[in-house]
């Protein structure tokens, strides 16, 4: 779930507008982002479970780097064709294939292609406190998350919410977000550290 959940997260950056108009807005104007996140994953009933933060990076098309950094070590690598996923404290690497991964998760709303209506029935869900919400409901049943909010600020895509199949709810808030930077392509390749226990699915 984790791993679906950090793909979903990469969407800074887009001008304030209506929900729809906002993201669609991102997905043609921005090519790469760098941002600081921080994540709260809640209960059915509201109570915190769990909080982590980190740096993200993200070049379109499917290729993105989420560094935990908060409370563990963990960094999660997609190299454009595969998905790779280091815990530091395990010394442990699992490897997958990317569109396995990615499938119809909410990832595919910027990894894959902008038809955003193929895969999500999307809506405006109107202002609250202060941001510009959009609904994101996927089509397929096999989706883990049942619905995603996204809120739009001045500057860009401001915050998230996923709520799975199980009443949880994560939270998502981005700060310094950067827009169009320059990437080295190096950012996007993993290389197993020595000793370490590759697993591959």
């Amino acid at each position: 779930m984790r791993l679906l959940l950090i793909l979903s997260l990469l969407l800074p950056g887009a001008a304030a507008a209506a929900g729809i108009d906002a993201l669609k807005a991102f997905l043609g104007q921005t090519q790469t982002v760098k941002a600081r996140f921080a994540q709260m994953v809640l209960d059915k009933n509201l109570k915190t479970l769990q909080q982590a933060q980190g740096v993200m990076q993200f070049s379109r098309p499917g290729k993105f780097r989420w560094d935990y950094v908060k409370p563990y070590e963990q960094s999660i690598v997609g190299d454009g064709s595969r998905l790779w996923i280091h815990d530091k404290d395990l010394n442990q690497v699992t490897v997958r294939k990317l569109d396995r991964a990615l499938g119809a998760s909410p990832a595919a709303l910027l990894a894959g292609s902008n038809d955003l209506e193929r895969d999500y029935t999307l809506s405006n869900s109107g202002m609250q406190n202060g941001l510009d919400w959009l609904d994101a409901v996927p089509k397929s049943r096999e989706s883990v998350f049942e619905r995603v909010r996204m809120g739009f600020g001045k500057s860009g895509l401001e915050a998230m919410e996923l709520r799975d199949q199980f009443g949880q709810v994560t939270v998502i808030t981005f700060t310094d977000v950067e827009r169009n930077p320059r990437i080295a392509d190096g950012v996007f390749r993993f290389t197993p550290p020595p000793g370490a226990d590759v697993i591959t699915e």
